[in-house]
Parts: C-alpha cells; structure tokens; sequence
C-alpha cells in the first residue's frame, strides 16, 4: 500500500470548515488523527481580502490546504445573485491558490462543481469534456469561476511546478448542507420543504420543473474521504479528478425517497413554467475508480443521515 502523503503532524488549512464540505473534511481529519489543522472563520479571516490572505499565509505557512470556502446555492440563488457568485469565488480562489504558490504548499486542493461541464455535455460526464459547448445559462458565472480556479490550478502546475488538483464533485447533501427554502439545492429544499408539509398536515407539495431532470447525489462525508484520499496520493498523473456516486435518479424519484424517509404522504405537484436546469449530470468516475476509491453511501442511507441531522439542528437552520 502507497505511503500517505500527508503525516500526522502535517500543518494542514481547510478553507471553509464551517461549511458543508469543509466541516466534513475536518471531521474527518480530526477522526483520522490529524493534529495540526489550521482554521479561521469568516469574521477571522476574510478570504476576499488579499492582504489578510497574504498575511495568513506568511505567519501560518500550511503545508497543505484544502479550498473548499466559496459561495453557493442552488437555481434560484445563482440565477438571482449572479454578480456576487461569480466576485466571491474569483476572489477567494485567486487569494488561496496565488497564496498556496507564493508558499510553497506541498499540495493544494481546489474544490470545483460538476456545474462546470457544458449543459448538453454527453453523459457520462468524463474531465475532457470541459468547455466543449455552452454552459447552463441559469448558473454561468459560478461555473465560470469554478473554470478559472481549474484552469488557475493548471496553470500554476504547468509554470510553477506546483502541486494544486482539483476536484468536481457531484450535487452533495448532508450535515451542514443549507435548507433555506429559496437559495438552497434541490435536495436539502425539497427535504425541509417535506418535513414542513408533514407538520402542517399539507397533502400537496410544489416543486420546481418538472420533476424529470436527472440528477447524481453524493453524501457529504463520502466526499470528504475522497478529497483526503487524493490529497494522499503520492504519484497523481492527472490533476482533475470527478468525484460522484456513480448513481443517478430523477427529481420525482428523490422526492418520492423524500416523502418515505419523513413520513408524508401527500401529492407532489410540478411546477413546469420553473426551469429543471441541465436536463442530466452523471459523471463519468474511472479516474478515481481506477486509484482504488468510490463512494459507499446509498441514497435512502444519506438522506436519511441528513434528515435526523436536520432535526437536531432546527434552531440553527434559517430561512
């Protein structure tokens, strides 16, 4: 078995450990026995400002970083902040990654989205087929960030002889996952939206589209263990890596899953005149696959995790 990259004293940044991915990622790393995990919050560091960025660097000097602080959220919230999703990111992901150059980190890894292959990408999405057509107009300029942070990473390897890959993972769900009933995804929508009805005894529930889009769902945690996963590898031979579940369903068969799982059992009712978004994402996995990794979570076992996670949390969840 191939030597860990990381030891155990390592000093390692995760950007964005209070949210969904990152506070996964330290999970994690504290549960393997990582000592040396360097975080700061919003209010303590602001990634936008280059200076503080610069200066954290300089007096911290992590060896390795994890990049997953970005702004997201699903149709709603890309389509109406598009001017904000598409600063925010650029200025995170140009301070970090510069950051991690000037430095000298052993290995950055950059968290993208699947968002960023072309709306009518063949399916199963493989990384070639980056910018090979047009993007999903109602997301466009937080996959266009994602691109440039890519492509960022890439171009800094190349020139730099840097070690920085990234990382597109599917649509993710989990603990920490945002269930604001306008700006979150589709999943922890649909989930709070579910439990609502039940309580309010409410037959019906509307939902966006038509309910025939398909779409890949990955549990947060599977995610965290192949970011630490590729972050150990000692002899990577491609710096862009798809990460997903391989599995796939429609929206009506999650929110039929939905309704099982909270105990409702009302009528979902589609909303055609709302967009589906990209008609299909599946990725295409070999890459990782091939390394000896894949996700272990089932569907029904994550949305579930989610769902008794979400009720112990209500009082934080706002929106």
């Amino acid at each position: 078995m191939n030597e860990k990259l990381m030891d155990q004293k390592a000093k390692i940044y995760i950007a964005g450990h209070k949210g969904m991915v990152g506070s996964a990622i330290y999970r994690q790393l504290q549960t393997l026995g990582y000592e040396n995990l360097i975080v700061r919050n919003r209010q303590q560091l602001d990634l936008c400002d280059q200076k503080a960025v610069d200066n954290f660097f300089i007096q911290e000097k992590p060896e390795y970083v994890f990049l997953a602080a970005a702004k997201v959220g699903g149709i709603h919230a890309n389509n109406r902040y598009r001017a904000d999703f598409i600063y925010e990111n650029l200025a995170v992901q140009n301070n970090v990654i510069h950051n991690g150059y000037k430095n000298d980190v052993k290995r950055l890894l950059f968290l993208g989205s699947s968002c960023i292959y072309p709306r009518n990408c063949p399916q199963p999405m493989k990384e070639e087929h980056l910018l090979t057509g047009p993007l999903e107009a109602t997301n466009e300029p937080y996959a266009i960030a994602k691109i440039a942070g890519l492509k960022m990473c890439e171009a800094f390897n190349a020139q730099y002889n840097t070690d920085f890959i990234s990382v597109m993972p599917t649509n993710l769900y989990g603990p920490g996952d945002n269930f604001h009933l306008e700006n979150a995804h589709v999943l922890p929508a649909l989930l709070r939206k579910t439990h609502e009805a039940k309580l309010q005894n409410n037959d019906k529930i509307q939902i966006w589209g038509t309910g025939k889009a398909l779409r890949e769902f990955m549990y947060v945690d599977d995610m965290a263990e192949a970011c630490i996963f590729l972050m150990n590898q000692q002899h990577l031979t491609h710096d862009v890596f798809n990460v997903g579940s391989g599995q796939e369903c429609t929206i009506k068969q999650l929110a039929t899953t939905i309704q099982d799982i909270v105990g409702h059992r009302g009528e979902c009712i589609y909303n055609s005149d709302k967009p589906d978004g990209t008609p299909r994402k599946l990725l295409e996995l070999s890459r990782l696959t091939q390394l000896g990794w894949q996700a272990a979570t089932s569907l029904e076992s994550g949305i579930g995790k989610t769902y008794e996670w979400f009720l112990q949390n209500q009082s934080r969840i706002r929106g």
